[in-house]
């Protein structure tokens, strides 16, 4: 029986590709790649529509605010960029990171456009577009809190890591913690409502969702790590196996990269920082 590759020597491998995917030119087909095409673009064009996936409570990415309704974000300013081009009507289809695969896979969107960060695990099961942000892992505790003050208090013996559930940073911090203990959290419960509850001391995040909690919650404090901790790209995700429809989103991510609509963005909601190279 083989032996499975190890976890982080994956991540590597998965950076490696990042960087050289990012600098195919746009449309390019990636060698390995399914060669039939026009699925899911025959049926955008058909319909006149394209739906997106978006996950809700991604702050600063798609949020939908609580009391207007209304979404607002990177990737809601690009999904409508992306239908503009098109010229598509667009349909924002509700999703999450646990939902993420079956929801492309059973056709229930078009394209996931709502920071998704290249896991191994994804990669396997969906395609991607040339990445467009870079990410690590943060982390926020209370002010108030004496066991997490900073980064270097949060793998300690005694203290209990919230993540996520379905999010990156669980099988990341599975991997990294050697003496804290992980909580995975999962809904209907948050891990906000678990930090101040004291069922977890600190949980871990990602850049965006950290710098929209510090303008909302006065209790609340963000923890970077002091050097690069687990650096991740995010791209949009599609359904494999319809190179067209690949080649269509990978010309507009070169587009909006060159033409300073992307960077426009990432500056309107604080977050140029995480523009990829």
């Amino acid at each position: 029986m083989s032996k499975r590759t190890p976890l982080s020597i994956r991540w590597r491998r998965l950076l490696r590709f990042a960087v050289a995917l990012a600098a195919l030119p746009a449309g390019l087909a990636i060698p390995g790649a399914p060669a039939q095409a026009g699925e899911v673009q025959d049926r955008v064009q058909a319909s006149g529509a394209v739906r997106v996936c978006i996950w809700p409570q991604y702050q600063g990415i798609t949020w939908r605010d609580p009391r207007t309704g209304q979404l607002q974000g990177l990737d809601i300013d690009m999904a409508r960029a992306l239908a503009g081009e098109l010229h598509m009507t667009l349909q924002f289809i509700d999703s999450s990171f646990p939902d993420l695969v079956p929801d492309l896979l059973h056709g229930r969107c078009d394209v996931a456009m709502f920071g998704v960060a290249m896991l191994p695990q994804r990669m396997e099961k969906l395609a991607f577009t040339a990445p467009y942000l870079q990410g690590d892992i943060h982390a926020i505790t209370t002010r108030t809190s004496r066991l997490v003050r900073q980064w270097s208090d949060i793998d300690q013996s005694g203290v209990v890591v919230g993540v996520q559930a379905g999010t990156f940073m669980e099988s990341a911090m599975r991997e990294r913690l050697r003496q804290a203990t992980l909580a995975v959290v999962a809904p209907p419960h948050t891990r906000e409502r678990e930090l101040l509850a004291g069922r977890i001391d600190v949980f871990m995040t990602d850049y965006p969702y950290g710098q929209h909690l510090l303008a909302s919650a006065d209790w609340a404090t963000l923890l970077a790590p002091p050097q690069s901790f687990f650096p991740l790209p995010y791209a949009y995700a599609v359904r494999p196996g319809d190179a067209q429809w690949m080649a269509t989103l990978d010309a507009f991510v070169t587009r909006i990269r060159q033409d300073g609509r992307l960077r426009a963005a990432a500056r309107r909601h604080g977050l140029e920082g995480m523009l990829a190279r």
